[in-house]
């Protein structure tokens, strides 16, 4: 697993050198955000512990869901046992697709667009502890609530260095923004995986319209692909590639 530090407040996990998840300092320990694909746990735990400097005693408190795709909880279950007591927190939408089969409810809202879900939704056995809802500050991060790729996608913005943690909501291999349905033809599994495209579109829209500039963003820390330097104008280049 290569570790790579993006500030003073957080560190990219990587395996295979294309999913990602991400610890984020927090006052009491650390946020991981995502769990990535199944058999990362032990690896997770030692990134954690080596991230921890010479203090020690920073472990993970809790563990945040971007959705509930199969090469984002993967290692959900596991790290959950491992820690015992770490909280786990997802949006309450996508809560209904963390289940394993057959209580996993895929059935879709009145007023959703009424596509099929898409993408790995294996399950899980751990229970969320606590549901993340739009424009909620968890910890350090604020929450913005991006569906498109599933319909309880969450994006989650750290405002102490302004990196936002995008999940499957904007990928970007190959070294460019892209929102998912719209990643290049080298890599396109978001594609494969996004359930409604125009919704993708509007949320990093609605995403670009919301950030401030007194809480700007200032990377990009994405599922998939490296951690983009750069702000609003990440965003803009993505949304004008959308458009065509």
């Amino acid at each position: 697993m290569k570790i790579t530090q993006l500030s003073a407040h957080a560190w990219q996990l990587t395996r295979f050198g294309l999913v990602n998840c991400y610890l984020v300092r927090e006052s009491d320990g650390f946020t991981l955000i995502d769990t990535g694909i199944p058999g990362s746990a032990n690896q997770i735990l030692d990134a954690a512990r080596r991230c921890g400097g010479q203090q020690g005693g920073y472990q993970i408190c809790r563990i945040l869901l971007t959705h509930a795709h199969g090469d984002h909880i993967g290692s959900l279950d596991r790290l959950a046992h491992l820690l015992g007591n770490a909280e786990s927190a997802i949006s309450r939408r996508d809560a209904r697709l963390l289940p394993k089969p057959p209580t996993q409810d895929r059935s879709l809202d009145p007023g959703e667009p009424q596509c099929k879900i898409k993408g790995s939704l294996p399950g899980a056995l751990t229970a969320p502890t606590h549901f993340v809802s739009d424009e909620e500050l968890y910890g350090s991060l604020r929450c913005f609530a991006t569906p498109g790729h599933t319909p309880g996608h969450f994006s989650f913005l750290d405002e102490r260095d302004g990196t936002l943690y995008a999940g499957d909501a904007l990928a970007t291999v190959g070294g460019k923004n892209h929102i998912s349905g719209w990643a290049p033809w080298f890599f396109p599994l978001p594609n494969f995986a996004t359930w409604h495209r125009p919704t993708a579109r509007a949320s990093i829209q609605r995403l670009y319209e919301a950030i401030s500039p007194e809480t700007p963003i200032r990377r990009i820390a994405p599922g998939h692909g490296p951690v983009l330097e750069g702000g609003r104008d990440l965003l803009e280049t993505a949304l004008n590639e959308a458009a065509n």
